[in-house]
């Protein structure tokens, strides 16, 4: 059985708008579309990995303020548990870096995001 990777994700809303980023052609599941996240380091609490890893992707600092249902999935490259976290930004007036973007909840529904965000983006668009 693969092994097993923890993974925080920041779901950055504020006015409506969710901070919406591109995976690179050079990670698995390339071209997708992904919220801000990444691996859990050892010692490290998936809420932890979802701020840090929000501002150095994004440059954005974060505070959480709920948590969504977690996901598991199994990819060709390994079986993932994705812990979304409801977040804002802590100053709603600074842009993130590129290629991160705003984008209106009516938008998420055109984007390709990986199957493990499905639940997620449901319970988003019911909002």
């Amino acid at each position: 059985m693969d092994e097993l990777t923890l993974i925080g994700i920041a779901v950055v809303e504020h006015d409506g708008r969710f901070l919406v980023g591109q995976r690179p052609e050079s990670s698995p599941l390339a071209g997708f579309s992904e919220f801000p996240g990444g691996k859990v380091h050892t010692g490290e609490q998936p809420s932890e990995a979802a701020v840090r890893e929000c501002l150095e992707e994004t440059g954005l600092d974060v505070t959480i303020r709920g948590q969504f249902p977690s996901s598991r999935h199994a990819y060709e490259h390994g079986l993932v548990e994705l812990h979304f976290f409801d977040c804002v930004p802590d100053d709603p007036d600074q842009q993130p870096v590129s290629p991160w973007r705003w984008l209106d909840r009516e938008q998420l529904a055109g984007l390709s995001f990986p199957p493990a965000n499905r639940a997620l983006l449901e319970q988003i668009a019911r909002q």
